[in-house]
């Protein structure tokens, strides 16, 4: 989901804008395209892979004018590529929201947050956990990470875009459809699980070195 129209006051505006840029700025100190300029086949999927989530982003559905519902994939692509190359390009894919007249440039920031930090954060607690507390097991890694990581990213998500618009809502009816629309975050977390988890189940299956969050020699050679 992401804001078509700006429905926040300008500090919460301000304030949307200044943490994804700080966001931006860490994962540009991180230059996570090193690995792309060294790896020519990481560099192709990885362009392709964005490339498919902006085209994926037009299947959108917008009841209201100031807030779309679509899939994200961010999930998916922190796994397959990790969070900085992720929320590169997320990044990438709001800006050309704009470009293309989808959303409001003002709503960049706040769009960045909902759709590339949070769920990025979010999986990345997931997988930690999954790393360092839970068996090496190759399902383990799939459910927890590709269909419980996805559906928790989507409620948190879900739950940032609530909580903006009811403390910086400046449209009382955007609030209080807001909060009616809190009541549907569960019938929308089954789809975005249900594609990260067979994506992910796919790429596992028949390319596992292309997830960079998956040791095949841990999960799959030690078992």
């Amino acid at each position: 989901m992401s804001f078509a129209q700006s429905v926040l006051t300008p500090w919460a505006l301000l304030l949307t804008w200044l943490i994804s840029l700080g966001v931006l700025g860490w994962v540009v100190w991180l230059r996570p395209w090193q690995v792309l300029i060294d790896d020519s086949a990481l560099q192709h999927r990885w362009l392709a892979a964005t490339l498919a989530v902006m085209l994926m982003w037009q299947l959108r559905a917008q009841a209201v004018d100031w807030l779309t519902l679509h899939l994200v994939f961010t999930v998916l692509m922190a796994l397959v590529f990790k969070v900085p190359l992720a929320l590169l390009s997320n990044v990438m894919i709001n800006v050309a929201m704009v470009l293309i007249g989808r959303n409001d440039w003002v709503m960049w920031g706040t769009n960045v947050i909902v759709t590339g930090i949070v769920p990025a954060f979010i999986i990345g607690l997931v997988w930690r956990l999954v790393d360092r507390r839970l068996p090496d097991n190759l399902m383990v890694f799939m459910f927890v990470c590709g269909f419980f990581g996805a559906a928790l990213a989507t409620l948190g998500s879900g739950l940032v875009t609530v909580l903006l618009i009811v403390v910086a809502g400046t449209d009382p009816e955007a609030v209080y459809l807001a909060q009616e629309y809190a009541r549907f975050l569960p019938l929308l977390m089954p789809s975005e699980a249900f594609l990260t988890g067979m994506l992910l189940s796919i790429l596992l299956v028949y390319h596992p070195n292309w997830v960079a969050t998956f040791n095949d020699h841990r999960y799959i050679d030690s078992q």
